[in-house]
């Protein structure tokens, strides 16, 4: 962990800091902080920026409600811009977007990124507007009961690939059964998010056994 007198201020004693969603990984925003404003976003574990426009001390979510509770903040190799992890209570735009980065310039044809953000979204977009010939809107049709036989189908296909210890099989079968268990999801109505936030309540209670284990040992 390095020391905040270890960055380095630009001329005007600001500092970069870009803001991303620590679930999602996207980027929120770009703003700026001092010294000052720093600190205070290490002490309150909430993004407190310089507002340059203004002049003055700007608590992100302090007139919203939309919050952005940090989870980590990072220096760059030259210690002179910040990558700040949150997990946000609403939009972080003040144009009510979940990014300010939301007007592409360019997208290439050959070149797509895939998330897993993406991916649910699509299956998303598949449930509310049918399209036809589409196999996840065939599993949507069919409803739960048919959702429910392929993950098990998929889950008995990744343990058979692993028993013969058959790697590229069982990435394969795993990916089969990472879709058709977002497709689960979709249907109930469960979120990435709220996964993430039960593996993540899992993580501390895995962290503070470990604490425990080592102070009575």
């Amino acid at each position: 962990m390095i020391k905040t007198d270890e960055l380095k201020f630009d001329e005007k004693g600001l500092i970069p800091a870009i803001v991303t969603d620590a679930i999602t990984k996207d980027v929120l925003t770009l703003a700026y902080m001092n010294k000052e404003t720093l600190q205070e976003t290490l002490e309150k574990e909430l993004t407190c920026f310089y507002s340059r426009s203004r002049q003055e001390r700007w608590l992100k979510g302090e007139t919203s409600g939309n919050y952005q509770h940090v989870v980590s903040v990072t220096a760059d190799c030259d210690k002179d811009a910040l990558l700040i992890q949150v997990e946000k209570d609403g939009p972080a735009c003040h144009l009510g977007n979940d990014s300010c980065f939301s007007n592409p310039l360019y997208q290439s044809e050959n070149r797509q990124a895939f998330s897993y953000e993406g991916l649910y979204e699509l299956l998303v977009g598949r449930k509310k507007e049918k399209k036809e010939g589409s196999y996840t809107t065939y599993l949507f049709e069919k409803g739960l009961d048919k959702i429910l036989k392929k993950v098990g189908e998929e889950s008995t296909e990744v343990i058979i690939a692993a028993k013969a210890e058959d790697k590229k099989e069982t990435i394969y079968e795993i990916a089969d059964l990472a879709y058709h268990v977002m497709v689960l999801m979709v249907q109930m109505g469960i979120s990435l998010e709220d996964v993430h936030r039960e593996l993540a309540s899992r993580h501390v209670i895995d962290k503070k056994i470990k604490q425990e284990k080592m102070t009575n040992g």
